[in-house]
């Protein structure tokens, strides 16, 4: 019998906490009685899912002081950081809501019998349905946002979906105290007794992906822990889809033009940008691309001398910080990095910001490979460019990302190739502005090619992202009274759908 245990990385006080870590018995019973209730959750009227994910965030808004208290006491992250990551949270919870009443997710759609050039089409009807029980890891940085009441929950309750969430070992007593609110969400809505579970442990999380009444994971992490479950989930003897977001290093390109208009704003605001959350934002600014010469200068300067006014940083773990310490020191070492401010490294949980530069050329060579990683952490590289072709050259070499920002100017003859070039590496372009930050909106896309996900289509933040949990269905000549009610004649849900070809509202 283990006992999960809760460690303050400001402090390093470990108390062990009235719960144990969950069994591969005890798992995959939970997999199989939230199996049980998955039709009648699927079934239920899209007014009572949206009804649900209003009582839980209504919930988690009712018990903020003690979520945040005790998140604070696992992340260290400052009060201020938590209760708006709390109200974001519960706003995603609310936004979802919305986002299931509007129905168009569903994509029903409506082929009446008919004659065509092929010969006699069959009445034909279309919709998604959900995917089945889901599992759900929970993210190390954002102990809200992206864990147990998090978007990959929230996506799969709208989508009609039981969870079954795997706590993240950096905050078990927040992830805890989240889903408690969560299950008075679902009480207090009659939702089905297995709609929600929570498992701990790391074997736990392994029996999770591998449970045979899972239908798909989301994942949000390490790439090495990443790769690990997507890789069990491929093995599996019925392969399931496995939503992973792994890493990124994100490259940020500032042009000649906008490094001569404003380099020291560009880079005071890159200190700011690339430190938020002691660097540990899944989409911190890592790969700095600045010109050679006077003007890339100001912005390499300007970046500087803003790190240079910051202190210690607290990180959420000390199994992070010592991560993140040799990835800084795996940079450092390689011949043509330069240090451009390099703090004490610090020791537990506690670090400085870094600063590296090198050379285009140098960036690009073949045993420079640990410079174009992440670097999970208060880091980013600069990469000097003398010419378009040395920065054409640079990000070729870099790996797709979650996003690619460019500063630019008006008429500047650099935007349009790099705004397209970014579109091919990235979910996200940025234009004039930081990356860190993802909004919670129907345009968003939270996701980008291999390796920065293992699901280059798939979102995991915005309305999109609620379609990783549903599959479609066609049904061909079957009565109306025995279809869903999405796809029958009058139309009882008033859904958006697409008649006989003709999209009608």
């Amino acid at each position: 019998m283990t006992f999960v245990s809760s460690t303050n990385p400001a402090t390093g006080a470990t108390r062990e906490l009235p719960i144990q870590e969950t069994s591969i018995d005890e798992v995959h019973a939970l997999v199989r009685r939230a199996g049980d209730v998955a039709a009648d959750l699927a079934g239920r009227p899209l007014s009572w899912r949206a009804g649900m994910l209003r009582a839980m965030a209504s919930e988690l808004e009712a018990d903020a002081t003690n979520l945040v208290s005790t998140a604070h006491e696992e992340t260290a992250l400052a009060l201020p950081r938590l209760e708006g990551e709390l109200r974001r949270t519960a706003f995603q919870l609310r936004f979802f809501a919305t986002v299931v009443e509007d129905g168009a997710f569903l994509d029903a759609t409506v082929d009446h019998a008919t004659e065509s050039p092929m010969g006699p089409l069959p009445d034909l009807r279309r919709v998604n349905t959900s995917l089945g029980v889901i599992g759900v890891f929970g993210s190390s940085n954002f102990p809200f946002a992206f864990s147990v009441p998090g978007g990959d929950t929230a996506s799969a309750l709208a989508a009609g979906c039981p969870v079954v969430i795997k706590a993240h070992p950096a905050h078990p007593a927040t992830s805890a105290a989240t889903f408690a609110a969560l299950e008075r969400g679902a009480n207090r809505s009659d939702a089905p007794e297995g709609v929600l579970a929570l498992i701990f442990g790391l074997e736990a999380g392994t029996a999770l992906v591998e449970a045979p009444g899972i239908s798909a994971v989301g994942f949000t992490g390490s790439v090495g822990a990443g790769l690990a479950l997507w890789q069990r989930a491929n093995a599996r003897a019925v392969p399931i889809p496995f939503f992973g977001e792994l890493g990124s290093a994100n490259p940020l390109v500032v042009t000649s033009s906008a490094a001569a208009a404003r380099g020291a704003e560009i880079g005071a605001g890159l200190a700011g940008s690339m430190t938020l959350g002691a660097g540990q934002f899944c989409t911190k600014p890592g790969l700095i691309f600045v010109p050679v010469g006077e003007a890339g200068d100001a912005v390499v300067g300007a970046t500087v001398e803003a790190l240079s006014a910051l202190g210690e940083f607290t990180m959420l773990t000390s199994g992070i910080a010592d991560h993140f310490r040799s990835g800084a020191t795996s940079i450092a070492d390689i011949s043509g990095v330069r240090a451009l401010s390099q703090g004490d490294a610090g020791e537990h949980a506690y670090t400085s910001a870094q600063l590296y530069e090198v050379d285009a050329a140098r960036y690009c060579g073949r045993d420079a490979y640990p410079l174009r990683e992440e670097c999970f952490g208060p880091l980013a590289l600069v990469v000097r460019y003398t010419t378009n072709d040395d920065l054409r050259g640079a990000l070729e070499a870099t790996e797709p990302a979650l996003t690619f920002s460019l500063f630019t100017c008006d008429h500047d003859p650099d935007s349009a190739w790099l705004t397209a070039f970014g579109a091919t590496r990235a979910g996200r372009v940025v234009a004039n502005g930081f990356p860190t930050g993802v909004g919670v909106s129907w345009s968003m896309h939270h996701g980008g090619p291999w390796p920065s996900t293992t699901a280059a289509a798939a979102t995991s933040v915005g309305a999109a992202s609620l379609r990783r949990w549903l599959r479609p269905v066609t049904y061909q000549g079957v009565e109306d009274a025995d279809l869903p009610l999405a796809l029958r004649e009058e139309n009882p849900l008033d859904l958006p759908r697409r008649i006989d070809g003709e999209l009608l509202a």
